[in-house]
């Protein structure tokens, strides 16, 4: 995947802490002409077929595979508490 655009060592590591963490996450997406956000709980980070890829599960219930170069950004969502 010769287009790939590696993300920021620093950023890498806030996903996988929010990985580990078992932290939501609020993302920004592009596909390079319109973003979008979503909310998701993050389940795994990865490397395949020279890319970097971020597993999740959206607010819906729906497990979604994404390439970490089409977040623009993204934050973790605080936890309500009682």
């Amino acid at each position: 995947m010769s287009d790939y655009v590696p993300i920021a060592c620093a950023d890498h590591e806030r996903l996988e802490f929010a990985v580990l963490k078992r932290h939501r996450l609020h993302l920004r997406l592009s596909d390079g002409e319109d973003w979008t956000e979503l909310d998701v709980l993050p389940l795994d980070v990865y490397t395949r077929t020279g890319a970097e890829w971020l597993r999740a599960i959206t607010d819906a219930g729906q497990e979604i595979t994404l390439r970490l170069d089409s977040i623009l950004e993204f934050a973790e969502i605080p936890v309500e508490r009682s």
